[in-house]
């Protein structure tokens, strides 16, 4: 059996986690998690973005670089988050003014030869499918501070309000951009796999199988095309 990388995006809020473990679980594999809960530098950079964006985004590179580098040789594996979304973080800071030049060109440099390595040392050398949930800004505002974390929440900072709003904007054209893998796009609002757990059974099959198709045979192809996913109308659209 080939190796399954998948990956799942989104913005803040938008149920990766969860979607992750539930996968994993179906999988009988080990998710790899963005590294939140013991990460020492987000609160900090929640205080004073301009002191620690960059500590912080070099921190994320590191750990999601040894994540996919781990993924990409072992079966069957799940990712929240990953290095391909990582420049898209850095640069909405950097365009909010919160690293210098000199940070963003040895940050791209570092971002370039991490990719390159992949290339070159991992069996796998892409990930077989992306797994996007797409939700409002209104949604994302409001997982957000249901989820309770202090640091994230728009009362403590008003002006964070602004950063995700600009950031949700960034998520949907990086991700119409994507080309690295097929996707799948899935309506964050209309599903929320923390409330209502049993509405992601569905979702995690039609994932499941059609990650296995990718394997494979779509990686093979060079065909491009965007269509709905029969099993799941309406939940998903799939684009390779």
């Amino acid at each position: 059996m080939p190796i399954i990388v998948i990956i799942v995006a989104g913005t803040i809020g938008a149920g990766k986690s969860t979607l992750t473990e539930m996968l994993a679980q179906n999988l009988d594999t080990k998710p790899f998690y963005e590294n939140v809960e013991d990460n020492e530098v987000l609160p900090l950079f929640y205080s004073n973005p301009e002191k620690y964006t960059f500590l912080l985004q070099i921190f994320f590179l590191n750990k999601r670089f040894l994540a996919i580098k781990d993924a990409f040789c072992h079966d069957d594996n799940v990712l929240d988050r990953s290095i391909y979304e990582d420049s898209l973080l850095f640069h909405l800071n950097a365009d909010l003014g919160r690293v210098s030049q000199v940070e963003v060109e040895q940050y791209q440099g570092l971002l370039e030869t991490m990719l390159n390595e992949l290339e070159d040392i991992a069996p796998q050398k892409k990930p077989d499918l992306l797994v996007y949930i797409r939700v409002s800004f209104e949604t994302m505002l409001e997982r957000i501070k249901k989820r309770g974390r202090e640091y994230e929440q728009i009362e403590q900072n008003p002006e964070l309000f602004s950063y995700y709003q600009e950031l949700n904007r960034r998520y949907e054209e990086w991700f119409d951009a994507f080309d690295v893998c097929p996707k799948l796009v899935i309506d964050g609002d209309r599903y929320d796999f923390v409330a209502e757990p049993e509405c992601g059974e569905q979702i995690v099959q039609t994932i499941k199988a059609q990650a296995k198709e990718m394997s494979e045979t779509a990686m093979k192809e060079k065909i491009r095309y965007t269509t709905t996913v029969p099993e799941a109308k309406g939940i998903f659209s799939y684009k390779k």
